[in-house]
């Protein structure tokens, strides 16, 4: 036994089974992301029930089953249901009743023991509508301007058909008021802060004011027919309505405008699921929140994300290598240089709300207002570059990861053999020549692994971004057609803020559930995408120079 502590072998099968459990862990956690985000677009089936608690009338249920759950006869019992003293378990069911705005709530869990017969009907449709939630219910009849148009077998398709049509007239919506009215709005306040600058200035002279007068004109004239064309667009969508029964029996009159979309998930064949599957997941990606986030898509918030990573890795990257080359190629070694060095290691473990602080403190207020009152005078008092941003939020985040770089690169650079310098420095090269041609390519790699983890580490963030430019909700993109198309100043949407926001500031928690898994997994993917596509770029530069070497 001494003989085989002394030879090692035990810290190796302890290393080996630290590496297995930590390697459990992860794929784990990622398969229940997996399972739980990729399952939330999957059109569950409607269960239709009866339900009667002892002493009370029975009621009808409709609603997806969430989730199933054991307890104890004893808890069911303290929580007031009136289980039998001799029951030792019960399991209980979480359904997705929908129907907000009719019952008031959302979810409801009830005992399986007094549960009727579980059904399926196959008329029983999901309405996903743009406020409210979902609706549970058989539609009966379909109206246009209150008269009825379809009834029976007829009316689904015909619903069908009127929903496709009510979605494209909310796409036209969409892009009059995100597009050509938000430009107008956009070009109307730049014509106040030429008016603004110039009287600023003292060169707002009668013939400039009746220019800016006329570019007035002419955007409130374009504004006005914008706007009576979308009168007539909301009036048009508002046409159709739909009759449902809802499982107390009720008739609820809705608004076709109001529905996204609709299914009948008992009544569709598996090719059918899985196309309604794919639709619901592009939606996800490609749409536009709702319902305080807890519904519709996260567009917004993986374009600021990328957008965000991207202006951060153009901002660390060159100042971190010049860090690195300074203090392993030309600074003096010594005692400073140590402190120097000891300070980068330490400042890799400052905790990152800490940054934010630093960065709302130095950045938004200090160097933003100093912008705003040198550059863009005539905006004041509303900030411009003094307030938080996509751009202080990615230089929050380069500071942040900056370590990371200089010290992958100083490492990369501390690989290269001394006789390679030395044999570039017998050719006659110059140290400069020697350095920028030989030393760093061979070191690219090294900084691109050094990049590689500071994407990764930017891209999961969420405590500094709250102070430093992540929003619950902007309303533009930081990039669009308006000149100088990309607007560092604006406000930006983040995925892990938006999975912050909606698994604990959401007011309908349960509901928020599947859609905070889904998000999760949309941005390990993208953390995915991006890691996978700075290592294709660091292992191409590295056959590359290995091939030149050789």
């Amino acid at each position: 036994m001494r003989q085989w502590w002394k030879s090692g072998s035990p810290w190796i099968w302890l290393n080996g089974g630290a590496v297995t459990i930590s390697m459990v862990m992860v794929f784990g956690l990622i398969a229940l992301i997996l399972v739980r985000g990729f399952g939330a677009f999957w059109p569950h089936p409607v269960v239709e029930t009866t339900y009667e608690l002892p002493g009370t009338d029975p009621v009808v249920v409709v609603g997806e089953l969430r989730r199933s759950e054991t307890l104890t006869g004893a808890a069911m019992r303290d929580a007031g249901v009136p289980i039998p003293e001799d029951q030792l378990v019960v399991t209980r069911h979480l359904l997705k009743l929908g129907n907000r705005d009719v019952t008031g709530r959302d979810f409801a869990y009830f005992v399986d023991d007094f549960m009727g017969e579980w059904r399926y009907p196959k008329n029983m449709a999901v309405l996903e509508r743009r406020e409210w939630g979902d609706f549970y219910g058989v539609p009966l009849r379909l109206l246009e301007r209150g008269s009825t148009v379809a009834v029976g077998d007829a009316l689904w398709d015909e619903f069908q058909e009127r929903v496709g049509r009510v979605s494209d007239l909310w796409g036209e919506i969409r892009s009059i008021e995100r597009g050509a009215i938000g430009r107008i709005n956009f070009q109307i306040e730049r014509v106040r802060l030429d008016q603004r600058r110039a009287e600023l200035r003292g060169t707002l002279t009668d013939e400039y004011q009746a220019e800016l007068d006329l570019r007035r004109q002419d955007l409130q004239v374009q504004y006005a027919e914008l706007e009576k064309r979308l009168n007539q667009l909301y009036d048009e969508a508002a046409r159709d309505s739909i009759v449902m029964r809802a499982a107390d029996g009720s008739e609820v009159t809705l608004r076709v405008a109001d529905v996204v979309k609709a299914w009948q998930p008992n009544n569709m064949s598996v090719p059918a699921k899985v196309w309604f599957y794919v639709q619901d997941f592009f939606d996800f990606i490609f749409g536009y929140p709702r319902e305080a986030n807890t519904e519709g898509g996260i567009f917004p918030a993986i374009f600021g994300t990328v957008v965000m990573v991207l202006v951060m890795s153009i901002i660390v990257t060159p100042f971190g290598i010049l860090a690195a080359i300074y203090l392993r190629e030309y600074a003096k070694q010594g005692p400073l240089l140590k402190t120097v060095r000891i300070s980068v290691y330490n400042l890799a473990g400052v905790p990152s709300i800490v940054f934010g602080v630093f960065g709302l403190g130095f950045f938004v207020y200090f160097m933003g207002g100093a912008i705003d009152r040198t550059f863009y005078p005539e905006a004041l008092p509303s900030p411009t570059f003094g307030t938080p941003g996509l751009f202080w939020a990615s230089l929050t985040l380069a500071l942040l990861t900056l370590p990371v770089v200089i010290v992958s690169t100083e490492e990369g650079l501390a690989r290269i053999p001394s006789t390679i310098r030395e044999g570039s420095l017998a050719l006659g090269a110059t140290k400069g020549e020697t350095l920028w041609k030989v030393v760093v390519p061979l070191a690219t790699p090294a900084m691109m692994t050094g990049l590689i983890l500071a994407i990764a580490r930017a891209a999961g963030e969420v405590a500094p971004l709250m102070l430093v430019g992540v929003v619950k909700l902007a309303p533009t993109l930081p990039i669009d057609g308006n000149f100088p198309f990309i607007h560092l100043e604006r406000k930006i949407m983040h995925l892990g803020f938006h999975i912050y926001d909606v698994g604990f500031q959401s007011p309908h928690a349960e509901a928020a559930e599947q859609l905070v898994y889904a998000t999760a997994l949309i941005l390990v993917l993208l953390i995915l995408v991006l890691n996978l596509t700075a290592i294709t770029i660091r292992n191409h530069l590295r056959e590359k120079y290995r091939a030149e070497s050789d």
